[in-house]
């Protein structure tokens, strides 16, 4: 929990956000003086009307007359221009809350995965969607007050000194008071408000998961069980969330309490001076220091009732710097161009671990040469896909290093190292969009005819044919369902049209029926002639014609051959292939 004390430092990194908007800003100053400037003179035209009215006994209806059209003229210039401040308010708000939000998304792409892997994913959402948004919602709050405020105040000082200065110092001992609540409360109800975003974060990641995954809810019989999971969450956030609520609630009320006393006192103090024969202070005097002092104090109040959106506001800033703030992947900066790939990958001396801890791989040797293909298999958790982690740079080795063509691959743009690789991974990811867009993601200048031969060496040719918008057919949760089986056979056909010279496969054909898994395997080895491939497969069958077949335990290679060679050992590989095929 965030310590008890008013902390604006996350304000600080925002502020060029809005001093981006130069023009707005300097436009909104004179506004804000002119509609000050107004607010002031309705008041002033008001005790000068009264006046009229009852000065010398009798009604002057000329001068009265003349009030009136100026008080008239008065609002229509502060209705205007406070509607020009508001336009500019939200323009400068919602401006600055669209470019932190392009930013962190920039910034969130450069991350590294080991951030995705610590992080909850509803969490990271929050950030986007409920803290930029409380952002752009207290900005364009504050905007619309802030000059404005600023040019009464300054401007009902001026005007009051100079009509009476006991009543002005009635006015100001209230403000003070109103600041001192204003303060006190909000640095009571700063940290409240810190755990209520962390709360909303936690349930909307909750809430993320749980719709996302339904079918294994349903198949587990879980919906009890998250139901009570999800009131606790519920019930946390309700708590936090009515403290926060509460306590910055209390300003508004406490505020509009002192103001009211000082009204009082006005009234009080005007009175008490025309009784002792104060000529200067007339009864339109004391009704324009009655508004006066309203208007003078009406910024603090505004303020005050505005706590809470800039308090979840200021929350908001925090955790959305904290994810700026977060280490990206960086390269070095004179990292060569890849040449043309051969395909030699070569492990050497390598170790890693995701915690310090528990080390997983530890001094790790292996070269797989141009065009072979490799299989990796083991019992789950022997650390087959990290090695796949490791290659793509997704993480970065303990020690040792891993060279492509000789050359490490910790001295290569990341980028690049990456667009050498094809992918195809167990977990299988179709964005909402059309079967084209899905299909040439990782080759966007693709033409139609290869993307038919990648469906069908798929065998997802028919099917896409029969679909009336064909390769236009949008996939989606609103649009054209298709099986999970489906969905694999489409990353697939996406990786053989990215082109790519080495080949990472991490169960890619695991929801695929074993028919037609022998189909898509005649069509992968025809893409894997010439490029170094990698295999990872639970299903031994799929991996007989590798070159290579590595057994991994616990981080080690424990076995590596053919498929005879390993058979004829009866060992690891012995064991898990007669595990699978004993009938």
């Amino acid at each position: 929990m965030q310590p008890r004390k008013t902390d604006f430092s996350a304000f600080r990194p925002f502020l060029p956000y809005l001093l981006k908007y130069r023009k707005e800003n300097i436009l909104a100053i004179v506004l804000g003086i002119i509609n000050g400037l107004s607010a002031v003179l309705m008041s002033l035209e008001i005790g000068r009307a009264i006046d009229k009215m009852l000065g010398k006994g009798r009604v002057d209806f000329g001068g009265l007359t003349r009030e009136l059209l100026l008080f008239a003229g008065c609002i229509l210039v502060n209705v205007v221009s406070q509607w020009l401040i508001q336009r500019l308010g939200n323009r400068v708000a919602y401006g600055a809350a669209t470019q932190l939000r392009k930013e962190a998304f920039d910034h969130l792409n450069r991350l590294p995965l080991r951030y995705y892997d610590q992080e909850a994913h509803g969490s990271i959402v929050s950030r986007f969607t409920n803290d930029i948004d409380a952002i752009s919602l207290a900005v364009s709050s504050v905007f619309n007050q802030l000059f404005s405020g600023v040019a009464v105040v300054c401007l009902a000082l001026v005007l009051m000194l100079q009509m009476s200065l006991t009543l002005t110092w009635v006015v100001l001992l209230s403000t003070p008071i109103i600041f001192f609540v204003n303060w006190s409360v909000a640095r009571a109800s700063q940290a409240n408000f810190a755990a209520q975003q962390k709360s909303v974060g936690a349930i909307s990641s909750f809430i993320s998961e749980m719709v996302g995954n339904q079918k294994i809810v349903k198949a587990f019989h879980r919906e009890a069980r998250n139901q009570l999971i999800f009131e606790e969450i519920n019930e946390e956030l309700n708590q936090v969330g009515q403290k926060a609520q509460f306590s910055s609630s209390l300003t508004n009320p406490l505020s509009r309490f002192v103001d009211h006393l000082a009204y009082v006192a006005v009234g009080f103090a005007g009175g008490w001076l025309m009784l002792k024969g104060e000529t200067a202070v007339t009864i339109g005097i004391i009704s324009s220091f009655t508004i006066y002092e309203s208007q003078f104090t009406k910024p603090f109040i505004e303020i005050s009732g505005m706590i809470t959106p800039i308090q979840t506001a200021l929350a908001g800033l925090r955790r959305t710097f904290d994810l700026m703030g977060q280490p990206v992947e960086e390269d070095q900066p004179l990292c060569p161009a890849l040449a043309t790939v051969q395909g030699e990958i070569a492990f050497r001396q390598v170790a890693f671990s995701y915690s310090p801890n528990q080390p997983l791989i530890r001094d790790f040797d292996f070269t797989a040469y141009p065009g072979e293909t490799v299989a990796i298999v083991g019992k789950t958790g022997a650390g087959k896909s990290t090695l796949v982690n490791l290659l793509m740079r997704f993480y970065e080795v303990t020690s040792g290093q891993i060279t492509l063509d000789g050359q490490p691959i910790a001295t290569v743009n990341r980028d690049q190292l990456r667009r050498k690789f094809g992918m195809v991974l167990q977990e299988t990811w179709l964005f909402d969009g059309t079967i084209r867009e899905n299909l040439a993601y990782g080759r966007p200048e693709a033409s139609d005819e290869e993307l038919y031969q990648a469906l069908k060496k798929t065998y997802m040719y028919d099917f896409v044919q029969r679909l009336p918008e064909k390769l236009g057919t949008h996939l989606g949760s609103q649009r054209l369902k298709i099986s999970d089986g489906q969905r694999q056979l489409l990353t697939i056909a996406r990786t053989m049209i990215s082109q790519p010279d080495l080949l990472i496969l991490d169960e890619a054909t695991s929801s695929v029926d074993t028919l037609t898994e022998g189909k898509i395997q005649a069509a992968f080895l025809e893409m894997m002639k010439g490029h170094t491939s990698f295999v990872i497969a639970h299903r031994l069958s799929t991996i007989r014609n590798a070159d290579k077949i590595l057994v991994m335990d616990q981080g080690q290679i424990v076995e590596q051959g053919t498929h005879e060679s390993l058979l004829q050992a009866k060992g690891w590989y012995y064991e898990l292939y007669h595990a699978q095929f004993e009938d």
